[in-house]
């Protein structure tokens, strides 16, 4: 990512979730996960979240793992707002720049690079902390409609619904 962007929250509008899933990443009903919320500006999508600190690396360090988990959730997250598809992440690379702290807030971030085509998209994620970038990656992502999610048996109805929901709620706006 080339540019800083202005993360005032009041620039953003938070994105509908799901409450009743597990996921890691963005579930708020995971009480071992990192509760991500998401929100955007139409550019891009949007996350401060607080790594617990049971998901410490070394004393005070976030675990280089969370932190790619946090990259690759608002990568993904952008690539199904932004985008109005369902995503697989396909491979993603991670460059760890300054360390990251559990129990201090970070805002992570998710842009589109590059969508060939419509069956995949290059997405770009960063992570900051104090204003500094502490980590950024970059991701491959297949995209899928919700008939090949549903063909394809990969996720349940209901989650293939609720996303439907999203997509048509936000194409309106």
């Amino acid at each position: 990512m080339t540019h800083q962007y202005d993360f005032d929250k009041a620039h953003f509008r938070a994105l509908p979730n799901r409450d009743n899933h597990k996921c890691f990443g963005c579930s708020p009903d995971n009480p071992h996960g990192l509760r991500m919320s998401f929100h955007t500006d139409e550019k891009s999508v949007v996350s401060w979240v607080t790594i617990p600190e049971h998901l410490c690396g070394w004393n005070d360090l976030a675990h280089g793992g969370v932190i790619s988990t946090v990259l690759d959730e608002i990568m993904s997250w952008a690539a199904i707002y932004l985008l109005r598809h369902l995503i697989l992440t396909k491979s993603m690379t991670v460059e760890f720049r300054k360390p990251v702290f559990v129990g201090k807030e970070i805002v992570a971030q998710g842009t589109v690079v590059e969508h060939p085509n419509s069956r995949e998209a290059i997405m770009a994620g960063a992570l900051y902390q104090d204003g500094r970038l502490c980590a950024k990656s970059t991701g491959s992502f297949a995209l899928f409609t919700p008939e090949a999610i549903r063909k394809r048996g990969l996720l349940d109805g209901d989650v293939i619904d609720a996303m439907e929901a999203l997509f048509r709620k936000d194409a309106a706006r």
